[in-house]
């Protein structure tokens, strides 16, 4: 059972997470070991919502740096985290998770329309909800369409999980004596351009008063242990 007191929360998960070992697309072991991350939030009595990237496929802002119109490629990266969401489906409901895939714009063939009422019913039915399609709008990352979702299922949190354990004064891998962070304020992480999410998120999550945590992807049962009330990572609030 919970004992962090957490009824609800949002999990945002980078596309390039899922590629593991691979150079492009989702490696089953990686998408395996997620899902068994969220069945341990599941079967702990906490309502669990994702919103998936599609980096590892296509992202928008990289397309229009090749030279493709930016809508045009925000399209495209909309394609890929449904195309993502689909696969953390299949391995979420091997792991024994129900799951729906709600995606913010139309592909009714493959999964359901975002709609606030039913995505709340949803999680309230014990589903896991993966948000797809981010915004459904150009120009707006999947960092902010995680915020606008954990603020419209009214979340207790939300969670980015990320490759480093908590945010950190610089890049912890290209300078050893980086610091990292236990807490730190909405406009602190601002100010100091630690660019741990898109600035439109955390001003969104600021002006909510929507808390983010952040954590390692890939230290196993992290988010289980947050789940349960152990300090995890870095929290911005």
């Amino acid at each position: 059972m919970s004992t962090s007191g957490l009824k609800r929360i949002l999990l945002k998960v980078s596309g390039e997470a899922l590629l593991g070992e691979l150079d492009y697309g989702i490696d089953p072991k990686v998408s395996s070991r997620i899902a068994r991350e969220v069945a341990a939030v599941v079967d702990a009595g906490v309502q669990i919502g994702i919103v998936i990237g599609g980096g590892n496929i296509f992202r928008g802002k990289g397309l229009a740096a090749s030279g493709i119109d930016r809508i045009t490629g925000d399209h495209m990266g909309m394609l890929a985290t449904v195309m993502n969401a689909l696969g953390l489906q299949d391995a979420l409901e091997r792991a024994g998770v129900t799951t729906r895939v709600m995606s913010a714009i139309s592909v009714r063939e493959v999964c359901e329309d975002y709609i606030r009422r039913r995505a709340i019913r949803h999680l309230e039915k014990e589903r896991a909800v993966i948000f797809a399609a981010g915004t459904g709008n150009p120009f707006f990352t999947t960092d902010t369409a995680a915020a606008l979702r954990a603020i419209e299922i009214g979340a207790d949190l939300m969670i980015k999980a990320t490759m480093v354990d908590g945010i950190y004064s610089a890049d912890p891998k290209l300078n050893p004596d980086a610091v990292r962070y236990d807490q730190l304020g909405y406009d602190e992480v601002i100010e100091r351009k630690l660019a741990v999410m898109d600035t439109n998120a955390i001003v969104l999550c600021r002006d909510q008063s929507m808390p983010i945590r952040i954590i390692d992807l890939n230290r196993a049962g992290d988010l289980d242990r947050l789940i349960r009330g152990e300090h995890v990572g870095t929290l911005v609030s």
